[in-house]
């Protein structure tokens, strides 16, 4: 994968202390990692870089929304999403990214890309069920809603032992009953 210039960050030049890089993230940002869940996108992505004497602290912080579609009626909406990152940059041998928290670079390095740290934030903050606001309080109007509605089990029936059971169940148990 091809690193995208503008989220590479050349260290050795910025003195020490408090440096703030802000980000406009859309869906060209997406298609680079062929990410194609989002309708479209607008995401303001912050990183607040924090450069120590041996090391480096990056703050992420990522808001905004994305279109996507319904997970139940496939209905486009607009989903806020949000989510936060932090990342301690160390220096050592060799190019080691396995802990989640911490990277290290390997000595001589004059430069970091957090373009793949951007797009992890952003996708990690997707809700794993992505449901239009419409279905949770009831006013979406969707074919798709009504077929769910009329194929959704109606009736229950009572057992000896007070237990409900679905009438789909009870047909397939007379199959049994008829040998």
């Amino acid at each position: 994968m091809k690193q995208l210039k503008e989220y590479t960050i050349p260290f050795v030049g910025l003195k020490q202390g408090l440096h703030q890089f802000e980000y406009q993230i859309e869906n060209t940002f997406f298609e680079h990692f062929e990410y194609d869940d989002f309708n479209s996108a607008l995401i303001k992505a912050d990183l607040e870089f924090n450069k120590k004497t041996t090391m480096f602290e990056l703050r992420f912080k990522a808001s905004g929304t994305v279109n996507v579609n319904c997970d139940l009626t496939n209905e486009p909406f607009d989903l806020p999403i949000q989510n936060e990152l932090f990342l301690v940059v160390k220096f050592g041998s060799e190019y080691n990214d396995e802990n989640e928290d911490i990277l290290i670079l390997p000595h001589g390095e004059y430069e970091i890309n957090v373009q793949q740290y951007i797009y992890e934030l952003i996708v990690l903050a997707m809700p794993p069920k992505r449901v239009h606001p419409g279905v949770e309080n009831g006013t979406l109007k969707s074919d798709i809603l009504e077929k769910l509605e009329e194929l959704s089990p109606k009736e229950k029936t009572i057992v000896d032992n007070d237990e409900e059971t679905d009438p789909r169940w009870d047909k397939l148990k007379n199959l049994l009953n008829d040998k």
